[in-house]
C-alpha cells in the first residue's frame, strides 16, 4: 500500500491522493512517469519527484527511522505489507497507570515471549528483542504501552509504530479490545479469559502475590499472551478493510 500512497507528499490530503488515483496515477512509478498532473504545477512536481525518489530509496534500505519521520503515526499501517515479517505484537498487563509492569507478551507471529514480574522480566533482552523488529504493533498503545516501556527502557522506539485502536476506529469498530475482538468474531480459550476486563489483570496479580496460588498466574499470562496473539488476527481482518475504505472514500 505504501507504494501507492501520496499523502506522504507535502500537501497532499486524502482528497487529492484519490484524485490522482483516478487520474490513473496509481503508484509512485506512475507518478514520475508522467510529465503533468492535474492540479500540480511542473516546478511543484520536480520538488515531489525527489521526495518520491528519496521514500522509494529508505523503502529499499529498510529505513525505518525516515518514515517514522515524515508519515503521520495514524498512516504507519500503511507500511505493513512491507515489513510484515519483521512486525511484533506487543501487549503489557501493569498494576496501574504510572505503576510498574506486572507481565508483558511479545509475539512476532511465530514465537511468544512472555516476561512475567519477579520471575523472568528482563528489560535488557526485551530491549533487544524490540530492536530486531521494524513496527510495533499495539492497540492502543501509542497512548499506553509504548511511554510505559519507555519509562522502563529509557528510549525511543526506533520501530515503526500501528496503533490498532485508531485504525479500527476508523473502521468504525469502537469500544476496547475486547468488544472489538467480539465484533470481528474472534473468541478466546478459556471462559474466564473471555469475561475478563479492565483491571481484572491485576486482580489476578494480587491474589497470585497474596495466595502465591499459581492458578492466578496462570490465567494472568492466558490472558495477556492472547491479548498479544489476537493483534495479529485483528491486523489479519482489518488491514484489507483499510485498504478498500481510502480507496473509496
Amino acid at each position: 500500500m505504501i507504494r501507492n500512497s501520496f499523502i506522504i507528499l507535502d500537501g497532499i490530503s486524502h482528497t487529492s491522493e484519490k484524485k490522482l488515483w483516478m487520474q490513473g496515477i496509481n503508484d509512485w512509478n506512475s507518478f514520475l512517469n508522467v510529465e503533468e498532473v492535474s492540479g500540480i504545477s511542473k516546478k511543484r512536481k520536480i520538488a515531489l519527484d525527489l521526495k518520491i525518489k528519496n521514500f522509494s530509496k529508505a523503502l529499499m534500505d529498510d529505513d525505518v527511522d525516515y518514515f517514522s519521520s515524515k508519515l503521520k503515526r495514524t498512516e504507519h499501517w500503511r507500511l505493513y505489507p512491507e515489513f510484515k515479517d519483521s512486525c511484533i505484537f506487543l501487549d503489557i498487563e501493569t498494576s496501574s497507570v504510572n505503576g510498574y509492569i506486572t507481565c508483558m507478551t511479545l509475539y512476532d507471529g511465530y514465537d511468544t515471549m512472555t516476561f512475567v514480574k519477579d520471575i523472568n522480566m528482563d528489560l535488557k533482552q526485551v530491549k533487544y528483542i524490540l530492536s530486531r523488529y521494524k513496527m510495533i504493533i499495539t492497540f492502543n498503545g501509542n497512548v499506553f504501552d509504548l511511554p510505559f516501556l519507555r519509562k522502563y527502557l529509557g528510549k525511543e522506539f526506533k520501530a515503526l509504530t500501528w496503533d490498532l485502536r485508531h485504525s479500527c476506529a476508523r473502521l468504525g469498530l469502537k469500544g476496547g479490545l475486547k468488544e472489538i475482538e467480539k465484533t470481528l468474531g474472534i473468541s478466546r480459550n478459556n471462559v474466564i479469559v473471555e469475561r475478563m476486563h479492565g483491571g481484572d489483570p491485576f486482580k489476578l496479580w494480587k491474589m497470585y502475590k497474596a495466595t502465591g496460588d499459581r492458578y492466578y498466574l496462570e490465567l494472568l499470562v492466558e490472558y495477556n499472551q492472547e491479548d498479544s496473539l489476537n493483534l495479529h488476527t485483528i491486523v489479519n481482518k482489518i488491514y484489507p478493510r483499510l485498504v478498500q475504505q481510502i480507496r473509496n472514500q
